[in-house]
C-alpha cells in the first residue's frame, strides 16, 4: 500500500499548500539497536536483555509523550539497568541512531518555497536536540510539532491539530507523510491527505496524483 487513501479521479485535484513529514524512516532512518549495543558493556548485560528491559518498560513512551523529563528518564533507565549512566555518555549512545535518506532531503529542498513545510514527530527532547534539530534539512521546516511538547503521540488527533494550527491551514490543503499506516490514516480521518511512505518513487507518484509539483 502506498497511500492511505486513493484520490478520487472524478473530483477536482485539491490545492495543496502545506506538506507535513514524519521524521523517523521518512527523513532519516533510525536503528535503536545502536543504543543497545553501546549501553550493553556499561551495565554488563546483553543487547537482547537490555531491549527487553528498556522497551518492555513504560519509560520510552512516557518520555516521548512529555509525561517525564530527561533527568527522570535517565534516572529511570539507570535504575532499570542497574547502572548509573553518565549523562554525556548516555546521550551519545542514545542519539547516535539516525541516518539520512538522501531522496527525502532532495525532495524537501525542491518543495521549499513552493509549499509550506511542517514536521510532526513522536520523539523526545534528547532525540530532538541531538538528532532531529541538527539534521541539515531541519531549517526548511516552517512549523514543528513534537509529541513531548504537544503531550500527545500519533495517532492522537491533538498532535495533528497542533501542526495545522501552527501553519494556519485547512486540513484539506495539507498532506501528511508517515511510514506507519495508522498514523497516516489518522491524518486522513481529520481531513488531511495521509500518505504512507514506502519509498521515494511511490511517494513522488502519490504527491503527483494530489497535484503536488515534485
Amino acid at each position: 500500500m502506498t497511500s492511505s487513501r486513493t484520490p478520487d479521479s472524478s473530483r477536482p485535484s485539491p490545492t495543496i499548500r502545506g506538506l507535513f513529514f514524519d521524521f523517523g524512516n521518512v527523513i532519516c532512518t533510525f536503528d535503536n539497536r545502536r543504543i543497545l549495543r553501546a549501553l550493553a558493556p556499561l551495565c554488563e548485560r546483553t543487547p537482547e536483555a537490555l531491549e527487553t528491559l528498556i522497551y518492555g518498560s513504560s519509560l520510552p513512551r512516557a518520555y516521548e509523550s512529555g509525561a517525564i523529563d530527561s533527568r527522570t528518564f535517565l534516572e529511570g533507565l539507570s535504575a532499570l539497568c542497574g547502572h548509573a549512566f553518565d549523562e554525556a555518555t548516555f546521550i551519545r549512545a542514545f542519539t547516535d541512531i539516525f541516518t539520512p535518506i538522501p531522496t527525502t532531503f532532495a525532495l524537501l529542498r525542491r518543495l521549499k518555497g513552493r509549499y509550506r513545510l511542517g514536521l510532526i514527530s513522536n520523539t523526545n527532547p534528547w532525540h530532538f536536540q541531538h538528532g532531529i534539530q541538527t539534521t541539515e534539512v531541519f531549517p526548511l521546516f516552517e512549523a514543528v510539532t513534537l509529541s513531548h511538547e504537544a503531550r500527545a503521540l500519533k495517532p492522537d488527533p491533538r498532535i495533528y491539530r497542533d501542526a495545522l494550527n501552527k501553519l494556519g491551514l485547512d486540513p484539506g490543503a495539507c498532506v501528511f507523510i508517515d511510514d506507519i499506516p495508522a498514523f497516516a490514516e489518522a491524518a486522513t480521518s481529520l481531513g488531511m491527505h495521509g500518505l504512507v511512505y514506502t519509498g521515494p518513487e511511490a511517494l513522488e507518484a502519490d504527491l503527483a496524483r494530489l497535484g503536488v509539483e515534485v
